[in-house]
């Protein structure tokens, strides 16, 4: 984790994406529910209509392991649009050029048609996100038990990386795991540098 659970109440987006919160953790998913209450923007990415996914201002319903996809469809909107953090980008990042590559590849129109949503929503999505101050990511097991698990990761800390959502208060990509020793392992860094390199999916 690169943030505490206590940081979430005070994000101005919250991006929660394989994650059915309010069933596997409560206690976050009351963070969630007073975050919602001071005016905070929620998106579940999600194929159930889970309890949370009812809460959210956007709830996003693609394919099983369409995720990559849809998250690079998100990064090209991001991009695209110059809502990156090119200070941010060029200062604390390596491989900006190659992610580029990659996510040109996967226009609104081609992620919406591989994810099974509307390119309307991946754009607002990628807006809520990149536009928001505070902007925190985070995920569970539905996202890491695929055999795509691992670019999937990569693929939420590119999303964060690009848009400068690492490194500070109410920002960064935090696991949830399934044991509370498992959660503690991971720990969270509050002087984590946010500084890091762009991986290939």
């Amino acid at each position: 984790m690169t943030n505490s659970f206590d940081e979430l109440e005070e994000a101005d987006c919250i991006f929660a994406i394989g994650s059915n919160t309010t069933v596997a953790h409560p206690l976050v998913a009351m963070r969630l529910i007073k975050a919602l209450k001071k005016g905070k923007k929620l998106i579940v990415v999600d194929p159930r209509k889970t309890q949370i996914a009812g809460m959210a201002h956007i709830h996003v319903q693609h394919r099983l392991g369409t995720d990559v996809a849809l998250l690079n469809g998100i990064m090209h909107v991001i991009y695209r649009n110059g809502w990156h953090q090119k200070d941010f980008v060029e200062e604390r990042t390596e491989g900006f050029d190659r992610l580029i590559e990659m996510i040109e590849q996967y226009p609104p129109e081609r992620a919406a048609a591989i994810a099974g949503v509307e390119v309307a929503t991946i754009n607002r999505v990628a807006e809520c996100y990149a536009q928001s101050e505070k902007s925190s990511i985070i995920y569970c097991l539905g996202i890491t038990q695929h055999w795509t698990a691992v670019d999937n990761v990569k693929s939420l800390a590119n999303l964060a990386m690009l848009c400068g959502q690492i490194g500070r208060p109410s920002t960064g990509v935090n696991p949830l795991r399934g044991q509370n020793n498992v959660q503690g392992a991971l720990g969270h860094h509050r002087d984590f540098p946010g500084a890091g390199e762009f991986y290939q999916g």
